[in-house]
C-alpha cells in the first residue's frame, strides 16, 4: 500500500484535526486498532472518505491514540498533505 501517514498521538475527545490536501484524496482519521485492521489489510472504521476539498476537518469522538491516513486509493499521482490537531481557541 502507497499512503501517507501522520501518527498524532494521544489526542482528546473534543479536539479538531485539520487534514490539508493539494488535491482530492482518501482521508482516513483511524484510532490505533483502526489503524492496525488498515496496514493489515483487513476491514477497518474511520473518519473521512473521499475529500475534494484542500482543507477536511473532523472532531475526535474518544481520548486514544490517532492516525491520519492519506491515500489515491490505488490510482497513479501524487499529493501533497499535512494533518494536525488545531491548538484550542482562546
Amino acid at each position: 500500500m502507497n499512503f501517507q501517514e501522520y501518527d498524532l498521538g494521544l489526542v482528546p475527545s473534543g479536539k479538531t484535526v485539520e487534514v490539508k490536501l493539494s488535491n482530492s484524496a482518501i482521508v482516513r482519521i483511524m484510532n490505533k486498532a483502526n489503524y492496525i485492521e488498515y496496514s493489515l489489510g483487513y476491514d477497518h472504521q474511520f473518519i473521512g472518505g473521499y475529500i475534494k476539498d484542500s482543507v477536511y476537518r473532523a472532531v475526535i469522538p474518544n481520548t486514544e491514540h490517532w492516525f491520519v491516513v492519506v491515500d489515491l486509493g490505488g490510482y497513479c499521482g501524487n499529493i501533497i498533505s499535512s494533518a494536525r490537531v488545531l491548538p484550542d481557541a482562546d
